[in-house]
């Protein structure tokens, strides 16, 4: 291969890269796990590219490698999923109980790794949806043979005798696992919602970080859908309704209080680094995923796992001055 092929594949490797990225993520429900898939597949593929009849297909054929790689990986990895697919809410606060083991969990994905500024509007918005956290935690509910089915035909629109080639299964097993894995989720195909638009969620965030750092309860509570739910991973405790959620706070005060809150934009929407005071200034302390709706705030996931940062471009610590100015 001479030294032009090589930067127009490597060049096409990249710009193909966050899409396999969305598909790993949706597949294994965690973006460490995702990382390595996709390293897995794009070392198969550059491995692979002396065959021609792959150059003519490059998109479809890193699908067929990072379906295999998850598929392998899923093999011998647990059901990842959210509290509350495995408990009860609790009634209010109490002890935060046992920490889980690290691969329990459906963890956040940075939006700078799956997707690009480049894409169209309307692409995007498809696309932000399909790895927001709630939809990412339905899929891990499928086998992993009904997951990469109904992705492949529910989000990326292959035929049905596509998929069944490249898992070695009649079009008729395609059909029978695509049947249930719908009948498993909520919607097999996420809708963009017409009523959360970018701006409103925007200017909800921002009222949501100003109370927070203020630990105003009472303009948290104004901001709290009366359904809202709170969840703290590595802990398999959650809670809903806006009364539990508001009581969990105010029993954490000494933890919230005084603290910062940035920004981040994961799953396709919004949350925020939570930084905790200490003896030293402010340090990490948890990622918030902060699902929203009709201008309420209508999940907290409060991953209590400060070795996420980093995945968000995130220092251990931040100055006071920069967390206030």
């Amino acid at each position: 291969m001479n030294e032009v092929d090589r930067g127009a594949l490597e060049e096409q490797f990249t710009l193909l890269r966050p899409e396999i990225t969305r598909h790993c993520y949706r597949m294994l429900g965690s973006p460490f796990d995702a990382d390595d898939a996709v390293q897995e597949t794009m070392l198969r593929a550059w491995r692979g590219i002396g065959d021609v009849r792959h150059r003519e297909s490059l998109r479809s054929w890193l699908y067929v490698i990072a379906t295999h790689v998850c598929l392998d990986q899923l093999r011998q990895a647990r059901r990842r999923a959210l509290p509350m697919d495995l408990t009860e809410p609790a009634p209010g606060p109490g002890p935060l109980g046992t920490v889980r083991p690290a691969g329990t969990w459906v963890e956040p994905l940075p939006d700078l790794w799956a997707l690009p500024a480049d894409l169209d509007p309307a692409e995007i918005t498809v696309e932000r949806e399909s790895i927001r956290l709630a939809f990412v935690a339905a899929l891990q509910r499928l086998t992993p043979m009904q997951r990469a089915v109904l992705l492949l035909r529910e989000v990326i629109g292959w035929r049905a005798r596509e998929v069944a080639d490249l898992l070695g299964v009649t079009e008729n097993a395609v059909n029978a696992l695509l049947r249930r894995g719908r009948a498993a989720m909520p919607s097999p195909r996420p809708a963009p919602s017409e009523t959360d638009l970018d701006g409103e969620r925007r200017a909800l965030l921002g009222r949501y970080i100003s109370a927070f750092e203020r630990f105003d309860i009472t303009a948290l509570v104004r901001l709290l859908h009366d359904d809202a739910t709170l969840s703290m991973p590595p802990y398999a405790l959650w809670l809903r309704g806006a009364p539990a959620v508001v009581s969990w706070l105010r029993s954490r005060e000494e933890v919230c209080r005084g603290g910062a809150l940035v920004p981040v934009q994961v799953n396709g929407g919004v949350g925020v680094a939570q930084y905790r005071r200490d003896d030293f200034g402010l340090r990490a302390f948890a990622l918030q995923v902060v699902e929203t709706s009709a201008g309420r705030v209508t999940g907290l996931h409060v991953f209590l796992l400060p070795e996420l940062f980093p995945l968000f471009g995130l220092t251990e610590r931040i100055p006071d001055q920069k967390a206030h100015g």
